[in-house]
Protein backbone atom coordinates (compact mmCIF):
# COMPACT_ATOMS: atom_id res chain seq x y z
CA UNK A 1 0.00 0.00 0.00
CA UNK A 2 2.72 2.60 0.77
CA UNK A 3 3.92 2.57 -2.84
CA UNK A 4 0.35 3.42 -3.89
CA UNK A 5 0.31 6.67 -1.91
CA UNK A 6 0.97 9.74 -3.99
CA UNK A 7 2.09 13.18 -2.80
CA UNK A 8 -1.50 14.35 -2.24
CA UNK A 9 -2.34 11.28 -0.14
CA UNK A 10 0.76 11.98 1.97
CA UNK A 11 -0.26 15.63 2.43
CA UNK A 12 -3.73 14.49 3.50
CA UNK A 13 -2.26 12.05 6.01
CA UNK A 14 0.18 14.61 7.40
CA UNK A 15 -2.61 17.16 7.85
CA UNK A 16 -4.93 14.67 9.54
CA UNK A 17 -2.16 13.52 11.88
CA UNK A 18 -1.78 17.12 13.06
CA UNK A 19 -5.53 17.74 13.32
CA UNK A 20 -7.96 14.88 12.85
CA UNK A 21 -10.90 17.19 13.54
CA UNK A 22 -10.38 19.51 10.59
CA UNK A 23 -13.32 19.72 8.25
CA UNK A 24 -13.11 18.29 4.77
CA UNK A 25 -13.18 21.83 3.36
CA UNK A 26 -10.22 22.87 5.55
CA UNK A 27 -8.36 19.71 4.59
CA UNK A 28 -9.07 20.20 0.89
CA UNK A 29 -7.77 23.77 1.07
CA UNK A 30 -4.63 22.68 2.87
CA UNK A 31 -3.75 19.95 0.37
CA UNK A 32 -4.80 21.83 -2.77
CA UNK A 33 -7.90 19.87 -3.80
CA UNK A 34 -11.56 20.66 -4.09
CA UNK A 35 -13.71 19.11 -1.32
CA UNK A 36 -15.25 16.22 -3.31
CA UNK A 37 -11.99 14.63 -4.53
CA UNK A 38 -10.44 15.23 -1.12
CA UNK A 39 -13.29 13.39 0.62
CA UNK A 40 -13.03 10.51 -1.88
CA UNK A 41 -9.32 10.17 -1.12
CA UNK A 42 -9.89 10.22 2.65
CA UNK A 43 -12.61 7.56 2.34
CA UNK A 44 -10.29 5.41 0.23
CA UNK A 45 -7.48 5.80 2.80
CA UNK A 46 -9.94 4.73 5.52
CA UNK A 47 -11.28 1.76 3.50
CA UNK A 48 -7.73 0.56 2.76
CA UNK A 49 -6.83 0.72 6.45
CA UNK A 50 -4.19 3.41 6.00
CA UNK A 51 -6.25 5.57 8.37
CA UNK A 52 -6.87 3.15 11.20
CA UNK A 53 -8.98 5.32 13.52
CA UNK A 54 -9.60 8.81 14.82
CA UNK A 55 -9.02 9.53 18.50
CA UNK A 56 -8.88 12.38 21.00
CA UNK A 57 -5.50 12.68 22.72
CA UNK A 58 -6.18 13.37 26.38
CA UNK A 59 -4.05 15.24 28.91
CA UNK A 60 -3.35 12.67 31.62
CA UNK A 61 -2.15 15.30 34.10
CA UNK A 62 -5.47 17.13 33.96
CA UNK A 63 -7.32 13.86 34.46
CA UNK A 64 -5.35 12.86 37.52
CA UNK A 65 -3.30 10.30 35.56
CA UNK A 66 0.02 12.05 35.89
CA UNK A 67 2.40 9.11 36.05
CA UNK A 68 3.69 7.22 33.04
CA UNK A 69 6.12 4.35 33.59
CA UNK A 70 7.77 1.86 31.29
CA UNK A 71 7.82 -1.73 32.49
CA UNK A 72 10.17 -4.33 31.06
CA UNK A 73 8.77 -7.84 31.40
CA UNK A 74 10.57 -11.18 31.44
CA UNK A 75 8.59 -14.39 30.85
CA UNK A 76 9.13 -17.72 32.60
CA UNK A 77 9.22 -19.40 29.18
CA UNK A 78 8.93 -18.09 25.65
CA UNK A 79 6.54 -20.53 24.01
CA UNK A 80 3.46 -19.50 22.05
CA UNK A 81 1.06 -20.43 24.84
CA UNK A 82 2.92 -18.20 27.33
CA UNK A 83 3.02 -15.29 24.92
CA UNK A 84 -0.65 -15.62 23.97
CA UNK A 85 -1.78 -15.90 27.59
CA UNK A 86 0.26 -12.82 28.51
CA UNK A 87 -1.15 -10.82 25.60
CA UNK A 88 -4.73 -11.83 26.36
CA UNK A 89 -4.36 -10.82 30.01
CA UNK A 90 -2.59 -7.52 29.40
CA UNK A 91 -5.21 -6.35 26.88
CA UNK A 92 -7.74 -6.29 29.74
CA UNK A 93 -5.81 -3.74 31.83
CA UNK A 94 -6.76 -0.12 31.05
CA UNK A 95 -3.58 1.10 32.77
CA UNK A 96 -1.53 -0.48 29.98
CA UNK A 97 -1.51 2.13 27.23
CA UNK A 98 0.92 0.24 24.99
CA UNK A 99 2.53 -3.18 25.08
CA UNK A 100 5.08 -4.67 22.69
CA UNK A 101 6.67 -8.10 22.52
CA UNK A 102 10.37 -7.54 22.00
CA UNK A 103 13.64 -9.17 21.08
CA UNK A 104 16.71 -8.45 23.13
CA UNK A 105 17.09 -8.26 26.88
CA UNK A 106 13.43 -8.50 27.92
CA UNK A 107 10.38 -10.22 26.43
CA UNK A 108 7.91 -7.32 26.51
CA UNK A 109 7.84 -3.59 27.11
CA UNK A 110 4.76 -1.70 28.18
CA UNK A 111 3.81 1.90 28.82
CA UNK A 112 1.60 2.15 31.87
CA UNK A 113 -0.38 5.23 32.89
CA UNK A 114 -1.68 5.71 36.41
CA UNK A 115 -2.26 8.31 39.12
CA UNK A 116 0.99 8.08 41.05
CA UNK A 117 3.86 5.82 42.05
CA UNK A 118 1.90 4.10 44.81
CA UNK A 119 -0.93 3.27 42.39
CA UNK A 120 1.61 1.83 39.95
CA UNK A 121 3.20 -0.25 42.71
CA UNK A 122 -0.26 -1.66 43.55
CA UNK A 123 -0.91 -2.39 39.87
CA UNK A 124 2.44 -4.15 39.51
CA UNK A 125 2.05 -6.28 42.62
CA UNK A 126 -1.69 -7.00 42.28
CA UNK A 127 -1.85 -7.55 38.52
CA UNK A 128 1.42 -7.71 36.57
CA UNK A 129 3.25 -10.03 38.93
CA UNK A 130 0.21 -12.31 39.14
CA UNK A 131 0.18 -13.06 35.43
CA UNK A 132 1.31 -16.71 35.40
CA UNK A 133 3.77 -16.23 32.53
CA UNK A 134 5.59 -13.27 34.14
CA UNK A 135 8.87 -14.05 35.83
CA UNK A 136 9.97 -10.50 36.63
CA UNK A 137 9.23 -6.83 36.01
CA UNK A 138 11.69 -3.95 35.94
CA UNK A 139 10.23 -0.45 35.90
CA UNK A 140 11.69 2.71 34.42
CA UNK A 141 10.21 6.02 35.59
CA UNK A 142 10.81 8.88 33.16
CA UNK A 143 11.96 12.15 34.70
CA UNK A 144 10.85 14.44 31.88
CA UNK A 145 9.08 14.07 28.55
CA UNK A 146 11.32 15.36 25.78
CA UNK A 147 9.09 14.45 22.85
CA UNK A 148 5.66 12.87 22.58
CA UNK A 149 4.12 12.49 19.16
CA UNK A 150 1.53 10.36 17.47
CA UNK A 151 2.58 11.38 13.96
CA UNK A 152 4.29 8.87 11.69
CA UNK A 153 7.20 10.18 9.56
CA UNK A 154 5.68 10.25 6.09
CA UNK A 155 8.59 12.00 4.38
Amino acid sequence: MPEMLDAIDRRILKALQRNGRMSNVELANEVGLSPSPCLRRVKLLEENGVIDQYVAVLNGQKLGLGLTVFARIWFKTQDAETTNQFAETVRKYPEVAECYLTTGECDAIMRIVTTDLHAYWRFQSDYLMRIPSVQSVKTDVPMETIKRSFELPLG
